[in-house]
């Protein structure tokens, strides 16, 4: 029996216990101070109570948890830069355990708790080796900031960059039989070609690079980068929508397996037929397949006069300069959408929806017609967190049905 919020001690137990949380972790949910494990404690036992509005946020708390991992698991796999949890969902899906999970965003660990009913672990370049499971496959859509186009570009010279090289120290202690990494296209030219060169070079324990003293990665990394990996590698860029979603996100997918957990002899033509099966693969797609009726849709999605015309008029600046940069208009009958952006909460200029025949102004994606693009099922938790909030984590996340077909030859492979 789910107990009356009037009582207040119950009530919040059951909340964190539905979530399958200690009480640590509730309270880093909670947003609390690190020694507020205590508070919760108290809470709990009714020596004292949460504010007003900290109750108000414990009870919007979603504890369905739809993805809560159930049944007999075949392997174990890691999460690492989990977001909210898009390359999970595939390979738990596939029989695969989740024996650890790091991120560092707050608002992303909320959606993946209300999701997973787990609370990842928090930045994993404080995180050693020693402390992280033994597992089969390991999984990271590693920071793509540094390589991106609407940032710097600046690659191994920003901090977001070197995050690569704790994927390379783990898979040096740890050594997985396989793992997938995601990142964005522009890795491919990064610099030339040179950064991605760089990162295949390393993991197939090819030649260990003299990485500059001025590059910032953990001593563990450092040390690690003379162990030889040797894992066989290849990659490609891959494109959402000729997965079955209606979004033009394309994206470099990186697959290796030990060879010598795996055998060395085959694994350079499996990964070819692998990358051949999924770069075959075409779909059609329609963007009004995945819309809701744009008179259902809540009014605060439609943007403002003053937005609209400010859209307008930075692509009319745009169109005279000679380039193409500026809002995009879609409707129903589009094939599929830009890339949704981490930043599309700012404006929805790479996204807007026409509502040309309501006579309204255009609207932005609803967060479910996000999680929709970007191929979640449909009881996938959105609310756990502000649209604000929401958006950006869609824009950070990854296409699940890109995943789910290479975690089949994953697992197919290891197995």
């Amino acid at each position: 029996m789910i107990p009356s919020p009037e009582n207040t001690a119950d009530f919040i137990k059951y909340k964190r216990q539905s979530l399958g949380l200690t009480q640590k972790e509730f309270a880093e949910l909670l947003g609390l101070k690190d020694t507020s494990e205590r508070t919760i404690s108290g809470w709990e036992r009714g020596e004292h109570s949460p504010t007003k509005a900290k109750f108000k946020e414990i009870e919007t708390i979603n504890v369905s948890v739809p993805f809560r991992k159930t049944g007999k698991t075949t392997f174990d796999f890691i999460d690492l830069f989990a977001g909210i949890g898009g390359m999970r969902l595939p390979f738990q899906e596939l029989g695969g355990k989740c024996v650890f999970t790091s991120e560092w965003d707050k608002f992303a660990k909320k959606t993946y708790a209300a999701n997973y009913g787990e609370l990842p672990f928090g930045d994993i370049s404080k995180i050693p080796s020693e402390q992280i499971p033994n597992h089969d496959v390991l999984l990271a859509g590693f920071p793509c900031q540094a390589f991106s186009q609407a940032g710097l570009k600046r690659g191994f010279a920003d901090t977001r960059g070197t995050m690569f090289f704790e994927i390379q120290r783990i898979l040096s202690a740890k050594r997985p039989k396989a793992f997938l990494l995601e990142n964005v296209k522009q890795l491919k030219g990064h610099d030339k070609g040179r950064t991605l060169e760089t990162i295949l070079s390393i993991l197939r324990g090819e030649n260990a690079p003299k990485i500059p003293d001025n590059i910032q990665i953990s001593d563990e990394a450092r040390q690690s980068l003379q162990a030889r990996l040797n894992y066989a590698v290849d990659f490609r860029v891959l494109k959402a929508s000729d997965f079955g979603v209606p979004q033009g996100r394309e994206r470099v997918y990186i697959i290796g397996f030990d060879r010598s957990q795996l055998g060395d002899q085959s694994l350079d033509n499996v990964l070819s037929d692998i990358f051949e099966e999924l770069c075959s693969r075409k779909s059609v797609t329609r963007l009004g397949d995945i819309m809701e009726k744009h008179a259902e849709v809540d009014s605060k999605y439609t943007i403002s006069d003053k937005l609209l015309s400010g859209h307008k008029r930075r692509l009319e600046e745009h169109k005279n300069k000679g380039n193409g940069f500026g809002f995009s208009l879609f409707n129903e009958d589009s094939p599929y959408c830009n890339t949704i952006s981490a930043r599309y909460y700012k404006d929805g200029s790479e996204i807007l929806l026409s509502q040309e025949k309501l006579g309204k102004n255009p609207r932005k994606l609803t967060p479910r017609e996000c999680a929709r693009i970007q191929g979640f099922p449909e009881n996938f938790i959105v609310s756990a967190v502000s649209d604000v909030q929401i958006y950006k984590q869609f824009g950070n996340s990854v296409a699940v049905p890109v995943v789910r077909e290479i975690a089949k030859k994953i697992v197919r492979t290891i197995s």
